[in-house]
């Protein structure tokens, strides 16, 4: 009677603790999920209202905000536009500072820009800073090409002479200081021309010079025939009277 008191009383305490166990089991599989998506995942503590409160090991805590309402998830990498914070009570996605960053390193260097923007010593620029090239694979600013101021404008000239035409060219120069990083980086122009007025127009000795020569030739052998004609014609008169 005894044994059989004894077997019945342990009967009962197991099942006490089974169902105690299952209760528990059931509390911890309904907080572990809510709804089709599991919010709780990764988490140490969580709540039906926020989500996550705490992170497992090396999980980030982030915190979701979905129009008036926010909850925390764990998560193995931080989404865009934040980085991964490391600290010894939890690790953290702290948001990026940079604008126009896609992703970062820290609060204030970059690693990815957005599309359409160039990434430059952890920052976005829409065009790279002067003396810096667009490296559009990567889309990074990289050190370019770097000319020297230009010279004065050279003499005005045509086919190498300097006068017998009306107009000629004038050329300027720059020198390259830096070659760029990349010799798929052009170099700007280093030399420029523009039209100019030639301020000899006429060569001295030239080909101008030697038609005026002879034109002058030949108006004074038109005069000398002109007067030997005319002193042949009063000495013929004289005779004929």
């Amino acid at each position: 009677m005894r044994f059989r008191l004894f077997s019945f009383a342990l009967i009962v305490l197991n099942c006490m603790d089974y169902g105690h166990c299952q209760a528990g089991r059931w509390r911890r599989g309904k907080r572990a999920s809510y709804g089709s998506n599991p919010i709780c995942k990764g988490c140490l503590s969580c709540s039906k209202d926020n989500g996550c409160i705490r992170c497992q090991h090396k999980l980030f805590f982030f915190l979701r905000r979905e129009g008036m309402r926010q909850y925390g998830e764990c998560l193995h990498s931080c989404p865009s536009g934040y980085y991964g914070l490391r600290t010894p009570d939890m690790n953290r996605c702290s948001r990026c500072r940079i604008e126009n960053c896609d992703s970062c390193f820290s609060r204030d260097f970059c690693t990815k820009c957005k599309a359409g923007f160039y990434s430059h010593r952890g920052r976005c620029f829409r065009g790279c800073p002067p003396g810096f090239a667009a490296l559009e694979e990567l889309m990074e600013c990289v050190e370019g090409c770097e000319v020297g101021q230009w010279s004065e404008w050279g003499t005005c000239s045509r086919n190498n002479k300097t006068c017998g035409f009306k107009w000629g060219l004038e050329t300027r120069t720059r020198q390259i200081v830096k070659k760029p990083a990349k010799d798929t980086i052009p170099c700007p122009t280093i030399a420029e021309s523009r039209r100019c007025k030639m301020a000899v127009r006429h060569c001295p000795g030239g080909r101008r010079a030697t038609k005026t020569k002879e034109k002058k030739k030949k108006k004074k052998n038109l005069m000398e025939r002109a007067q030997k004609q005319h002193s042949i014609f009063l000495a013929t008169d004289k005779t004929s009277q």
